[in-house]
């Protein structure tokens, strides 16, 4: 009896798959992190180690979806190549998803050497650890490629569509998506690329343009006095729900050979209609005033003043029409978005509502509280 109690648990370890995520931090790697658990996966993420003073800091979205408990966090650096060998030297992950990257397309002009430092040097660092550790033939990759990379090519945008990116970033990460290619063709290695089109979430950072509408929405709602302050109205973006896409992630992973893939909605949206969603949610209607840069965004029922633009926030280069085609994910992986439009946009906004009347509520009081 004691044996067979022990075959069991021997070939229960053995069959856990183990993953290892870059960039676990952010949104798409707590998402991910969320859905592998789920699966029944050992996780392990890597956290910048010069990043955070505090943990909860560093790892706050895997501490919002309290999962934080269940995973194995790692400080490193994906641009040191010896550190980022002895992590997954030491996990020897069955799965390897490389999130991590600097991924503001706006501050990638203001610092476009770290953004490729980071952003090809790091991907070039997770595909050599794989093969100089002879991990060819018992780990797959998952490289995050962007929609960016597509800049200023005619939509809708799909796998074959020749890329012309627009910005460091979107630069960046073509150079990573060929690494990615150049190791499968020439070393065996699986290596998918997943091409993503804008996805959103209620985790996504203060810093990228639709949190930063939900949150100035939520102040508004809240009673503040203060506009949301934006540039580019005009452009265009296929934006979905960031849990449909790690879902997508993990599917490219599963398929018998290592494939790229497009990951889109196929609609899309004005940065503008994102505007005028979020404050409908909220039962404000929209009415725009002016022209050019000096265009303001108006409570149409009093006139107040709760849009401005602001030319400094415009990109050197923009990229106008970002549309992808998703129809080859559709076809081989049964991949599909089911968030709509509407729905994402109502989910960040009720959910910053929600996260300021709780700080509200924390600071009014005056009271201590139990972390966690």
């Amino acid at each position: 009896m004691h044996t067979g109690a022990c075959i069991i648990v021997w070939w229960g370890m053995v069959n856990k798959k183990t993953a290892f995520i870059t960039g676990i931090a952010g949104q798409d790697g707590a998402y991910l992190a969320e859905l592998l658990l789920d699966k029944g996966y050992e996780v392990h993420g890597l956290l910048r180690w010069d990043s955070y003073v505090d943990q909860r800091d560093g790892a706050g979205r895997l501490f919002d979806l309290d999962i934080v408990s269940e995973i194995s966090l790692h400080m490193g650096d994906l641009t040191d190549a010896q550190s980022l060998t002895g992590i997954i030297k030491k996990i020897r992950p069955s799965e390897i998803y490389n999130l991590a990257a600097l991924s503001q397309v706006g501050v990638s002009f203001d610092v476009p050497a770290s953004t490729l430092d980071i952003n090809v040097k790091g991907t070039l660092a997770v595909l050599e650890a794989v093969r100089l550790l002879d991990m060819v033939e018992t780990t797959r990759i998952y490289q995050a490629s962007s929609s960016e990379m597509f800049g200023c090519a005619p939509a809708p945008q799909n796998e074959n569509t020749p890329m012309q990116p627009c910005s460091p970033y979107g630069a960046s990460k073509l150079a990573a998506y060929w690494l990615a290619r150049t190791y499968r063709d020439a070393y065996g290695l699986y290596a998918a690329n997943g091409i993503l089109f804008n996805h959103e979430s209620p985790l996504r950072g203060e810093d990228f343009v639709t949190r930063k509408i939900t949150r100035a929405v939520a102040k508004i709602y809240e009673g503040s006095g203060e506009p949301l302050i934006l540039g580019n109205l005009d452009s265009v973006r296929d934006w979905g729900h960031a849990r449909d896409y790690v879902r997508g992630m993990w599917m490219m992973l599963q398929q018998d050979e290592a494939q790229d893939f497009v990951l889109a909605t196929g609609q899309s949206k004005t940065v503008r209609e994102f505007v005028e969603k979020a404050f409908a949610h909220i039962d404000i209607e929209i009415e725009w005033r002016g022209f050019g840069v000096r265009q303001v965004g108006c409570d149409a029922k009093n006139d107040r003043v709760l849009v401005r633009i602001n030319e400094n926030l415009f990109r050197p280069k923009e990229v106008n029409y970002l549309l992808g085609d998703a129809s080859k994910a559709r076809e081989i992986l049964g991949w599909h978005s089911s968030y709509d439009f509407n729905a994402l946009v109502a989910e960040m906004v009720d959910e910053d509502i929600d996260l300021l009347q709780e700080n509200t509520s924390l600071k009014d009081d005056g009271k201590c509280r139990k972390v966690g």
